[in-house]
């Protein structure tokens, strides 16, 4: 990933956060304040993440398109580098400026072959990259090329069909996994504030957990209880988000938005529960 101006801009300003946290070191304010360094540093790598998420769905949708206006042209009789040529000015969205290039390169003679490989490689999509491999090799080999480009079109339009059903129909397990972390959440925070220090005789206030009867006189401060229960959370977010993502898209990678959204409301409950009940 190209680190851009946006992503240094996360980095020196959470870096900035993360020193003047230090000033807080023996707070309770200190996670705190050190978590939102963290979280600007993190958030313009995930958000860019999710861009690119957005753009390859975005490419296949117009790609999709510009293989339906290929087909219509095709069968009226038009060569099929005439007729990339005659929809290179029709909206593709963040496809357009590739087609244009694509067009541009047929009309000073470049292979239509060539082409679609320079686009392929310029496009950075694998569903999109075998669709122009196919039309690449019908072209060489002298196929009919229409009924080539329509079985093509065919197929990348029931492949993203049936990512928009899939979707659909697992969202409901989407909704159900948000709710189960809300309520693993809501378990830990009954543990540590409510169930621990009853067991050991305390308030949660009091600022140490002495668990001197349980273990030869050995106690457990309330602060590394907190940060214990809080890791523990921000893993079960990690990878609770992350097959989030892989049961509703089918690619882990999608999940990392998930993950951070998850991360983010566990951090927040938990850095704002310890900071009103915890001790000082």
């Amino acid at each position: 990933m190209e680190l851009k101006k946006s992503h240094w801009a996360g980095m020196i300003a959470g870096i900035l956060v993360i020193i003047a946290s230090l000033f807080f070191m023996d707070t309770r304010f200190f996670f705190f304040i050190a978590g939102i360094g963290v979280l600007f540093i993190v958030t313009p790598f995930v958000l860019a993440i999710v861009s690119e998420t957005n753009i390859a769905t975005e490419k296949e949708d117009m790609f999709l398109e510009f293989a339906r206006n290929l087909v219509e042209s095709v069968k009226t009789g038009t060569p099929i580098s005439k007729s990339i040529i005659n929809v290179r000015n029709k909206p593709y969205g963040v496809l357009s400026e590739h087609i244009k290039k694509l067009a541009n390169q047929i009309s000073i003679g470049i292979p239509l072959s060539s082409a679609l490989q320079t686009l392929s490689k310029d496009v950075k999509n694998k569903t999109i990259s075998r669709a122009l491999t196919l039309i690449g090799q019908a072209e060489r080999s002298g196929g009919e090329i229409g009924e080539i480009l329509e079985s093509v079109t065919e197929a990348v339009s029931t492949s993203d069909k049936l990512k928009k059903e899939r979707k659909a129909a697992i969202s409901s397990l989407v909704v159900q996994g948000y709710i189960i972390f809300v309520v693993f959440i809501v378990i830990i925070f009954v543990l540590q504030f409510q169930i621990l220090p009853m067991l050991v005789g305390i308030v949660p206030a009091a600022g140490s957990l002495g668990i001197g009867g349980l273990s030869g006189g050995s106690s457990i401060e309330q602060g590394e209880l907190a940060n214990a229960f809080l890791y523990l959370l921000l893993v079960q977010g990690f990878f609770s988000g992350l097959i989030i993502g892989k049961l509703s898209e089918g690619n882990v990678k999608s999940g990392i938005r998930h993950s951070f959204v998850l991360m983010l409301l566990a951090f927040l409950t938990s850095a704002g529960a310890n900071v009103l009940f915890g001790g000082s």
